[in-house]
Order: C-alpha cells, then structure tokens, then sequence
C-alpha cells in the first residue's frame, strides 16, 4: 500500500467529511495558521498518534509546500494507516485559496 497526493481542491470535500489532517510544519508555524482541526505531527507526539489514530480513516499529510509531507506520508502508510494522501501545494498553497479553512491556535 502507498499514499496518494492530493490536490487542495480534492482534499477539502475529504477534510470535510471528516478525514485526519496532520501537519509535520514546526510549531511555531503551525501555532500561526492551519487547516482547521489538524493535528501537529512531531517526533514528540508522533508514537503516541500512530498508537491511538484511526487507521480506517483517511489522512492527509500538510507541510509547508508539499515536498516533506511526502515523506510522512509514505512513513504513515507503512505504520498501517490504508488511505494516506500528501497535500499538494501544502500549507502555503491552502491558505491562499482556503483562508476560511484555517485557524490558529
């Protein structure tokens, strides 16, 4: 099993239908923006996330641009989560169509 990318526009009718949105940006970055209900992914929390996710769901890997999350991804797909994506275009490319998709926190 692999992951997929994912363009913006067809990840938000998943993301709105409730599918895992984790974001592997640093903290400070995330803390200014991101798409609504993620989940800030890092080597501190990251065991703890893989334990108690749901795998059955559909996740979808945010970075900053789309380059790093396609590592995530493919790192997630092979801890058991089925339906993986890595968000083309990241966070960057969200936020400038989608501002009404994000928040702070």
């Amino acid at each position: 099993m692999t992951y997929k990318c994912i363009d913006i526009n067809d990840a938000l009718p998943l993301i709105q239908n409730d599918a895992q949105i984790v974001d592997i940006r640093d903290n400070v970055s995330f803390q200014t923006g991101h798409i609504n209900n993620a989940i800030n992914l890092n080597n501190d929390n990251i065991a703890a996330y893989i334990e108690e996710a749901n795998k059955d769901v559909p996740l979808i890997v945010c970075c900053y641009h789309g380059n790093s999350s396609k590592n995530a991804a493919a790192f997630l797909t092979d801890q058991g989560f089925q339906e993986v994506y890595s968000l083309n275009g990241g966070f960057g490319q969200w936020s400038a169509v989608f501002p009404d998709q994000c928040s702070q926190a």
